[in-house]
């Protein structure tokens, strides 16, 4: 195992930059997922550690050996693909030990690491089928299973789990975890789905635009986004935002909306009071209230989910949605009165939609 540095990484195609300064430290052992919407750089980072695209400018590190000139396989990391990248000729367990066939490893040493990483992955009975006799999820773990008996450093992983159904894509998720607590090893995952990248990371890194939008663990980034574009890609729904201006009222503050409506907040101090600002919530932070305490919203859509309900509405002018463990038996067009809670708010700044603290 090793750690992974990256330090103001470039990279640019016919002199047009796309990835802009990155820097990521992973230390020994940690699950990383790079997430981000399509184009932001985040496969060609990924890429980039592999060896697979060179490097326009910084360092790449995998321990303590810079790898920026090193070829993909004296890099001592595996990746798993998107396609999974079997050859159909081949067993599954001809597949499996392929790297160690081209090495020439002996024939003993060959069966027992595939043997153990068909035990751990559930393989066994399948090592004598060929690719074309599997399903989705039994080739990505094949896929897998070559990948631990390279024994690497660093595993690599480019949306190993877009091409599998809704259903068997939960299932990877868990095994692809479990595997990881098992093994211990350094692991660089790629997804644009941010519900993979918050049930599975131990640090996410949000990217935009070639850009590190923020880096953290998955529930500081849910809690404590930096900016606007965190918060809305981050969460599923997404963070809802209101535009307003904090103004005085009472003891405290609040964020007065264009149409007159009051959204509590708690204090922001000295500097804060008329600061045009972006209010945002998350949809379990609105509460259902009485007509008195709470403010109108108008219903658009009603999404029952079992043990949840999302209601999509009309709020202060802004479409937003609000997650409700309670039945909402109220249809599209009617009324319902709710209201953000001060402690579950955060407010960005109206120009720059960095959040303000």
């Amino acid at each position: 195992m090793a750690s992974v540095a990256i330090a103001n990484v470039t990279k640019s195609y016919a002199g047009l930059e796309v990835l802009h300064g990155v820097s990521v430290d992973i230390p020994d052992g940690q699950f990383v997922v790079l997430v981000g919407p399509s184009g932001c750089g985040k496969s060609t980072l990924l890429r980039m550690i592999a060896g697979l695209e060179d490097i326009s400018g910084g360092t790449i590190s995998i321990g303590a050996k810079v790898v920026n000139d090193l070829p993909p396989k004296q890099r001592d990391i595996s990746m798993v693909f998107q396609n999974y990248a079997l050859y159909p000729h081949m067993t599954v367990a001809e597949n499996m030990a392929f790297s160690m066939t081209l090495a020439k490893a002996p024939k003993a040493e060959k069966a027992a690491r595939v043997a153990k990483a068909a035990e751990i992955l559930s393989l066994t009975p399948l090592l004598d089928r060929y690719p074309r006799q599997l399903s989705g999820g039994q080739r990505q773990r094949v896929a897998m299973g070559r990948s631990i008996v390279r024994n690497p450093q660093v595993f690599l992983f480019d949306e190993p789990l877009s091409n599998l159904d809704a259903k068997l894509r939960v299932a990877m998720r868990a095994e692809i975890k479990a595997l990881h607590q098992r093994l211990k090893t350094t692991t660089v995952y790629v997804t644009h789905d941010q519900v993979e990248a918050m049930t599975m990371a131990d640090q996410i890194v949000v990217m935009n635009d070639g850009r590190v939008e923020q880096i953290g663990t998955p529930l500081e980034l849910y809690d404590h986004p930096a900016n606007i574009f965190v918060a809305t890609f981050i969460g599923s729904p997404g963070m809802n935002l209101i535009a307003g201006t904090v103004v005085a009222s009472g003891t405290g503050q609040v964020v007065k909306t264009g149409e007159g409506l009051e959204l509590p907040l708690l204090a922001q101090g000295d500097g804060a009071e008329g600061r045009v600002v972006q209010y945002g919530f998350r949809p379990e932070h609105l509460r259902l209230c009485s007509g008195v305490e709470g403010i109108a919203a108008e219903i658009i859509v009603v999404e029952p989910m079992g043990s949840e309900t999302q209601v999509h509405m009309k709020f202060a002018g802004e479409p937003i949605v609000g997650v409700f463990r309670e039945r909402i038996t109220k249809q599209p067009g009617e009324i319902i009165h709710v209201l953000p809670d001060a402690d579950g708010a955060t407010i960005f700044d109206g120009v720059t939609g960095m959040a303000i603290t």
